[in-house]
């Protein structure tokens, strides 16, 4: 199943840069696990915000949320989830 996700980043202003640095380092490793996967299919950073919209092509809701969760930035994330249905006109 395909979903399209935005994802909202707010670290705190009291972490620490060491902390949020390390983080942010995981989160680079893990992302690029699953784009290697087939399971991240496509990454968009959002112009002016620490944001993004995704597609992620897993097996269902419960496996997204799983993937969601591991992610080492989680915690200081904002999500919204869209499931993606194929479009009758869509030519690919």
């Amino acid at each position: 199943m395909l979903y399209l996700v935005h994802m909202v980043v707010n670290i705190p202003a009291n972490l620490p840069s060491e902390e949020a640095a390390r983080i942010k380092a995981e989160e680079k490793v893990y992302a690029q696990a699953l784009q290697h996967a087939g399971k991240w299919r496509h990454l968009w950073r959002v112009v002016g915000e620490y944001a993004n919209f995704s597609v992620f092509d897993v097996s269902g809701n419960d496996e997204l949320h799983d993937t969601l969760a591991k992610l080492p930035l989680f915690p200081f994330m904002q999500i919204t989830v869209t499931p993606l249905a194929t479009h009758p006109s869509a030519i690919a």
